[in-house]
Order: structure tokens, then C-alpha cells, then sequence
């Protein structure tokens, strides 16, 4: 259908498709001014009127379809047509309403209507909701104070560290901003609260802590921690990249992997390693009919976050303090200790910087694959006898 304006029936909204990912697609009724249909990348149907009012466009949600069916929808419609025309905006009842949020609802409202539409972080947000915050998910917006959101900042900087403090105080601040641009009308109360100063993180695997970490992971029995390890570890990617790793963009016969966007914006061509090759060639054969490479019943449809399974395969290895962006860290680490340069290092990472963009031009991938797997090779050699392969 070329155009986004046609008369509404039931038969032609039950068949519009989802919306490219990422994105809304928006129909509009020719038969009831201002009337819209939003369908989602899931394929979410909700009806909207969409009117300007005193000069400034406004979107009211009427509610999902099928559940509000289209003459209900008409209807409603309507009655707000009306309402507009008597010269009263429909969303200001809402706007008051919206102090009364409360924090798990609302951050569930953050998530479909911003963060997910618009930070590619928007899993971790929902991770550090779950992990710091899930037992306040009931309270009202309106009753955060500020020495509270600061209270908590200061426990989390002392038993998790102060870049994972500084990241939830960056998700409240984030949260009440988006609260008062959406209509709460309450101070933030993230706002100027100090953040602890975050020193660079060098930890990486130690040759003497290989032998156990192959063990450990040898002993694994999850059917996805091992391989996302090893695919980590293997190819110095982010966590984000590995859990949505796709076949589509795998090329097994080039042994590449061509990553459509990384965390800075660009997307990233891989050399992939024996090893990792070997992996996903396995997976291929047990996963192969789905998108991702870690697939899982979820509404992403890929496996999430696997920080529970992660800290038992580190207990069980007898490693502490590592954390899984540690693995990322750990190949560039062990490129500088093979004697790779500065520049070899940082392509392979996808790292940005003014100084080493021209250098980085200038490269292929042939000394980024031998460096890789001289660093692969080192790694190995530490873990003997565990790993045979």
C-alpha cells in the first residue's frame, strides 16, 4: 500500500505489517479527522488521534487494536474532535495523571516509548532496573528526594563499584528528565548529584588464571554461556554485539563477521579465528534456521544478559573481580603482550580517535587476523593441558 491514508476496516489493519525495526509506521483514517493507527517493529497496533492543538502537535493514544475496535476507536475520535474544537486539550488530563506514575511503571513506558526506540544501552538499562531498584518499582514518581537517589549511589559506588553507580544515577537522571518532558511537573531529583570519578579498568586474564577459566568453561553445561565466552573472548567484540550476533551477517566461508553497528556508530568487519569459526560452524547446525546466533524465547528473540551464569562459571574457576566486558579487554591485552602495535590494537577493537583514524584507513585485515591469532595462540598455550582442541 503506497499510501498512508486510507478509509479504516478491519480487514486491511489486520494485515498491515510491522514497521522496519526500530521504527513506527503511521496510518491514517480518511473517514474521521485526525484519526491514526501506530503499528510497531513487533507488530503492536495502536489507534491515535493526531491533532495540533494551539498550534503544537499532539498525539493521544486511544488505545491497541484489536482490544479498541475501529468503530470504538471512531467513536472516541469523535468525542475528542469535539473537545478540541470547544478549545480543550485532551492530554492535559493525562499530563496531571502522570504524576501519579510510578517508578516501574513508568520506567516500562520509558523503555517502549524512548529507550528502546532510541539508545542502543536500553537492555543494560533494563538489567540495572531489575538488579538495584526492581523493590522501589512501586512507589510514586513524586516520592524520590534527592539525599535518597544519593544515598543510593553511594551504596552501590561502595559494593559494586563506581562505574556501575555512575551508570544507574545516569538512568535515574534520565528517567525523571524524560517524566518532565512527558508532563510530571516535579523537579528531578538526579539532578547535580556528584558522580564518583571513574578510574580506566585494566583487568584482563592472567596466564596462571587461563588453566581454570578453560576448565571452568570446559565443566559448563549451559547451552549458550560457553560458545558467547569463547565467540568474546575470540573476537574482542562488545557484549551487546556477541548476544545479537546474526547468521546474516556472518560470512563462514571469508571467516568474517561484519558487524552493522558498533557502540560508536560505525559498523566493524571481523576476521574471525579458527576457533570462533569452529564454534559457530557447531551452532550452525543446531541454530541455524533462527536470526541469532544465541536465540532464545524472548520478546528480542536473542539471549539476554547472562550475569548470573557468568558469576557461577567465575566461582566455580576460582576468579575473582572479572567482569564480561574483562573478555573484550582481555584479547587487546594479550595483542599488546604478542607485540602488536597501538594502531592493530585499536582496529581491531573498533576503538575511534582523532590520531589514529588515518593510520586505521590504511589497514587491511591480514595484520589484524595474524595479530588476533598470535594473541589466540597465547591464550591457548596458557590454558594447556585443559583445552585440546
Amino acid at each position: 500500500m503506497a499510501d498512508n491514508k486510507f478509509s479504516f476496516s478491519k480487514a486491511v489493519l489486520s494485515k498491515l505489517p510491522a514497521a522496519a525495526a526500530g521504527k513506527r509506521a503511521y496510518y491514517y483514517d480518511t473517514k474521521v479527522h485526525g484519526l491514526g493507527l501506530a503499528v510497531t517493529a513487533t507488530g503492536t497496533k495502536s489507534f491515535v488521534l493526531y491533532r495540533k492543538i494551539n498550534g503544537k502537535p499532539e498525539r493521544i493514544h486511544l488505545g491497541r487494536y484489536p482490544d479498541v475496535e475501529l468503530e470504538e476507536a471512531r467513536a472516541r475520535a469523535h468525542e475528542l474532535n469535539a473537545a478540541i474544537e470547544r478549545g480543550e486539550n485532551p492530554n492535559d488530563e493525562k499530563r496531571l495523571a502522570r504524576a501519579e506514575w510510578t517508578l516501574g511503571g513508568f520506567f516500562q513506558i520509558y523503555l517502549s516509548e524512548y529507550a528502546k526506540l532510541h539508545k542502543k544501552s536500553w537492555a543494560e538499562d533494563e538489567a540495572q532496573f531489575r538488579r538495584y531498584v526492581q523493590a522501589w518499582a512501586g512507589r510514586k514518581l513524586s516520592s524520590f528526594a534527592k539525599a535518597e537517589l544519593q544515598a543510593l549511589h553511594s551504596q552501590i559506588g561502595r559494593d559494586h563499584g563506581h562505574y556501575a553507580a555512575n551508570r544507574l544515577l545516569a538512568l535515574f537522571h534520565s528517567l525523571f528528565e524524560k517524566a518532565r518532558e512527558w508532563g510530571w511537573a516535579h523537579p528531578n531529583p538526579a539532578q547535580d548529584i556528584k558522580k564518583f570519578t571513574e578510574r580506566s579498568r585494566e583487568r584482563f586474564l592472567q596466564p596462571d588464571e587461563l588453566p581454570r577459566f578453560f576448565q571452568a568453561l570446559a565443566e559448563e553445561t549451559h547451552p549458550h554461556l560457553k560458545d558467547y565466552v569463547l565467540l568474546s573472548l575470540f573476537t574482542g567484540a562488545r557484549k551487546s554485539n556477541v548476544l545479537g550476533m546474526r547468521w546474516q551477517d556472518l560470512n563462514l566461508q571469508q571467516a568474517t563477521w561484519l558487524i552493522p553497528e558498533t557502540k560508536n556508530g560505525s559498523s566493524q568487519l571481523l576476521p574471525l579465528m579458527p576457533e570462533a569459526l569452529l564454534i559457530l560452524q557447531q551452532r550452525r547446525s543446531q541454530y541455524g534456521q533462527t536470526e541469532f546466533v544465541f536465540p532464545a524465547r524472548s520478546q528480542t528473540g536473542r539471549w539476554m544478559e547472562p550475569q548470573k551464569a557468568w558469576w557461577t562459571l567465575l566461582s566455580r574457576a576460582g576468579i575473582d573481580n572479572l567482569r564480561l566486558h574483562d573478555l573484550r579487554r582481555s584479547l587487546g591485552s594479550w595483542q599488546a603482550v604478542t607485540g602488536a602495535s597501538t594502531a592493530i590494537i585499536g582496529k581491531t577493537l573498533n576503538h575511534k580517535s582523532l590520531a589514529a583514524t588515518e593510520i586505521y584507513a590504511r589497514l587491511n585485515l591480514d595484520p589484524i587476523r595474524a595479530a588476533m591469532e598470535t594473541a589466540t595462540r597465547a591464550m591457548l598455550e596458557h590454558a594447556t593441558p585443559v583445552v585440546k582442541e
